[in-house]
């Protein structure tokens, strides 16, 4: 069994996107808002470190460009599926002491990205919702997956000298889903869409990039991780797009099969993150209607689990960090506009 003890470190209108990353040697933990509001900085301990800015905010991800130096990555604008078509990737770092923001690319409606590495290169994968819409909720238009190799310097891009993407994967609708996998040194993706899942894999030689669709069914978002232990990772599926439904598939005679459903619906599924514990691995999982829960999925005497690590909270996103050999969660409950720290154990 999973506990965790809740500590409420800050308040943020929508609060949204999470993102750990090292300045000048320490560790922080970022907390940014889905609407026009700030992005906060917290040590490990909770504590309040900096406000990083007001806004515009719009940001559905972030992420660090590298570790030894402070240049964050991030969306920008992305207030909404249907508010999003001025949404961009921006990048964050200091000038003599003041946090300057330049344009990486223009990218309408761009909801998640990452890097992803293999051996020595790096790249950009940016994943579009939709390309456009004519009215409110018009699903039309499908998106895409895009990518770019990234230089060791990305201070050379600005609005008017933009990092060129190019569109690796056309067609994809709801195109909500983004997980990172390490293997080795390799970095790939799975991307999650109402076209099913995609994995992605960047380039071993020039740019003969890998994409396939996996499992073909609907899915907002996902984890790949092991959880009976057997050397082989299963898909945690949340789905469909904003949907109610938790799912895990196995991989069996060479397709993916499912071998587990949560008993109970649980509306606007949402937050998920994965946790390596002493005992069990676990799918951490949150959803933003009804009960509004913090779950956390895991497998043991041979069935599917799950504990409930919190309700009433409404999570759009979570994310696990260590603290000095503490395990913690952050979470960014958007329902309740809350910066929440969990500190978990195990029993």
């Amino acid at each position: 069994m999973l506990k965790a003890k809740k500590k409420v470190i800050g308040q943020l209108n929508k609060s949204y996107s999470l993102c750990q990353v090292n300045e000048d040697g320490k560790p922080y933990v970022l907390c940014a808002a889905e609407k026009e509001d700030p992005c906060y900085k917290f040590d490990t301990e909770g504590n309040m470190a900096e406000k990083l800015w007001d806004g515009p905010g719009g940001v559905m991800s972030m992420e660090q460009f590298a570790a030894d130096e402070f240049i964050l990555l991030a969306t920008y604008k992305f207030y909404s599926p249907n508010n999003s078509a001025d949404a961009k990737i921006v990048y964050y770092r200091r000038v003599d002491g003041e946090l300057k923001m330049e344009v990486l690319c223009d990218l309408p409606f761009v909801h998640r990205f990452g890097i992803l590495n293999r051996g020595e290169r790096r790249w950009l994968i940016a994943c579009t919702l939709k390309s456009a819409h004519a009215f409110k909720n018009d699903w039309t238009c499908p998106g895409r997956i895009w990518v770019a190799e990234l230089p060791d310097d990305i201070t050379q891009f600005n609005a008017d000298n933009q990092l060129p993407m190019t569109a690796l994967v056309s067609g994809l609708y709801k195109n909500h889903g983004f997980a990172k996998i390490t293997e080795g040194d390799v970095t790939w993706a799975l991307v999650g869409t109402e076209n099913g899942i995609w994995k992605v894999v960047p380039p071993e030689n020039e740019d003969d990039w890998k994409a396939e669709c996996i499992l073909d069914v609907p899915a907002s978002d996902m984890l790949y991780l092991d959880f009976d232990k057997d050397g082989q990772r299963e898909l945690a599926v949340l789905s469909p797009f904003h949907g109610d439904t938790l799912s895990v598939y196995k991989k069996t005679d060479g397709a993916f099969e499912k071998v587990y459903e949560n008993p109970e619906k649980l509306p606007f599924l949402h937050a998920i993150y994965a946790y390596e514990g002493k005992k069990n691995t676990y799918a951490v999982i949150g959803n933003r209607q009804e009960k509004k829960e913090l779950l956390a999925l895991y497998y043991e005497d041979g069935s599917y689990r799950a504990d409930i690590l919190d309700s009433g909270s409404g999570p759009a996103n979570v994310m696990y960090f260590d603290n000095a050999g503490e395990d913690r969660l952050i979470a960014a409950n958007r329902e309740t506009d809350e910066i929440a720290m969990y500190i978990l154990s195990e029993e």
